[in-house]
């Protein structure tokens, strides 16, 4: 007999002004691993096949016929519905941790759980390992400092105290080629960046002119 999600305590409801509200409608899935396509896998829950978006480490864990329980993210857009499948608790709450960070969507936090193993990657996070993160599919260097500088310190491992070096990269506020650059509309961390690679007793409008080039 098929249980009823209400009574598994899937469903949970919130008040607000309108009525009462329905939220994180599906918290988990258990069934058989019917199939697995590209980086998803179906699972075959009570005949009815749900497709979830799963890390490369789950995608390798999880066995065709083998039954699993997969701990599920909704992401719900106006031209999308996606589920994303957890083996762990740990994994799916990393997950949920990145999307809270400013630029990071389902599936480039996917991405950055796929570089490696959960262990390693809460490591690159609190260690402020910015090239390991942006390894992953899409995620560029400042996505990968946001990352380091919104989580380090929540990923349950002590934060490594160079974690966030690259926030304060050589940047002199009266440097006057900095603030050259900072006019010309680059970020303090961008413009500190580019003069690193230029002769810093040069004139400030040639060192301005040669971190252009760069």
């Amino acid at each position: 007999m098929r249980q009823e999600p209400w009574r598994s305590g899937q469903l949970r409801w919130t008040a607000g002004r309108c009525g009462a509200k329905l939220i994180g409608m599906i918290a988990t899935l258990e069934g058989l691993v019917a199939e697995k396509i590209g980086q998803s896998v179906i699972l075959d829950v009570g005949g009815v096949g749900y497709g979830l978006l799963v890390s490369f480490e789950d995608f390798g864990a999880l066995k065709i016929g083998a039954k699993t329980k997969l701990y599920v993210h909704e992401a719900i857009r106006d031209n999308a519905y996606e589920l994303f499948g957890f083996r762990t608790e740990e994994s799916k709450r990393l997950f949920e941790q990145l999307l809270s960070v400013k630029g990071i969507g389902p599936r480039m936090a996917l991405a950055i759980l796929s570089v490696a193993s959960l262990s390693h990657v809460r490591q690159a996070i609190a260690g402020g390992d910015t090239k390991f993160i942006s390894q992953a599919k899409g995620v560029g260097r400042k996505a990968a400092e946001r990352v380091v500088v919104d989580l380090k310190d929540k990923v349950g491992l002590q934060a490594a105290e160079q974690a966030t070096d690259f926030l304060t990269t050589a940047a002199d506020p009266g440097d006057e080629a900095l603030q050259g650059l900072v006019a010309l509309g680059f970020s303090v961390q961008d413009a500190a960046e580019a003069l690193k690679k230029v002769d810093n007793k040069l004139p400030p409008s040639e060192r301005i002119k040669q971190a252009l080039k760069t």
